[in-house]
């Protein structure tokens, strides 16, 4: 997620929990310059453990270009983000716009599976632009190619983030692919997954975004055997206010003074308050908090501590 599940993040979040087999960077972008930006470049060097980068374009050859400086920086598994719905990214024909020219989809994906010496790609999808019909051709183009996994979030582009899930068109690209599919969307918590478990019984994987940052528990949660699991409530709260605490220390030592840490904090929390809503003047104090000490005063009350 864009801003927010960075180095900086991932690496604090690895060390208080854990369930998480695969980590993915916010997109990269590549263009014509063939060079990331220096917090791009901060991203993905040195190498971290269980990271996927993902690149954002719509051009073979900035791919090809991406993909080869990964690998020469390590990485054995690159993904290309066909999902993203945002104007900024979708009106230059790139994310999600990619799907909106099946053929120049084609075209581009057959230039960059028929390139030597890349990683392995996955790809990160919607079910289409408009219409989740779209979803047929989508799947029989990628079928076509070798892909090491496909990620489908089952909205289409003008969905955005919102409205049900569009799981026919998710159950007809499954049975369309061949690769290995994972599950993106929704999953908040635990009944969320055994809702999509039941349903699509082949599925065995999926990719959390918002609910991970809303819930950090949650994957540990979901793997009760993982390292770090604990059924005790007064455990998991202790455990999530240091987690916060780190954080903040964290980005102390990345970002640019206490206003920058508290607006990122607050950007944390936009997701996390999701879970505590009978802590209605709490979480308010925390947006309106001007300093630290008024920011860590009601953490303290939305745990009770």
């Amino acid at each position: 997620m864009e801003g927010v599940t960075t180095r900086t993040y991932r690496t604090v979040f690895r060390k208080y929990f854990g369930g998480v087999d695969k980590y993915f960077t916010p997109f990269l972008v590549a263009n014509q310059t063939h060079h990331f930006k220096k917090r791009e470049i901060a991203e993905v060097t040195p190498m971290e453990d269980e990271l996927v980068p993902q690149i954002l374009t719509c051009n073979g050859s900035d791919f090809l270009w991406a993909a080869k400086y990964l690998a020469a920086a390590g990485y054995r598994e690159v993904n290309l983000n066909l999902g993203c719905p945002y104007p900024t990214v979708f009106t230059k024909g790139k994310g999600s716009g990619m799907l909106a020219d099946p053929d120049r989809l084609e075209r581009f994906l057959a230039e960059i599976f028929s390139a030597q010496d890349i990683p392995e790609i996955s790809i990160k999808t919607r079910v289409g632009v408009k219409d989740p019909d779209e979803a047929t051709k989508l799947a029989e183009i990628f079928a076509c190619y070798p892909v090491k996994e496909i990620i489908i979030h089952p909205r289409v582009r003008e969905d955005y983030y919102q409205g049900k899930l569009r799981l026919e068109a998710f159950r007809m690209m499954l049975q369309t692919l061949s690769c290995p599919v994972c599950f993106n969307g929704d999953i908040c918590e635990a009944a969320d997954w055994q809702k999509i478990g039941n349903t699509f019984p082949a599925i065995d994987t999926i990719m959390i975004g918002r609910g991970l940052i809303a819930d950090p528990m949650l994957a540990i949660t979901l793997k009760r055997e993982a390292p770090g699991y604990h059924a005790d409530e007064a455990e998991n709260v202790k455990r999530l206010k240091s987690f916060l605490d780190e954080l903040w220390y964290a980005y102390s030592d990345v970002l640019y003074g206490e206003r920058d840490v508290l607006f990122k904090m607050k950007e944390i929390w936009y997701y996390m308050g999701r879970r505590y809503h009978d802590r209605e003047r709490a979480l308010l104090d925390i947006k309106k908090a001007r300093y630290k000490d008024e920011y860590a005063d009601a953490v303290s009350r939305v745990f009770d501590i």
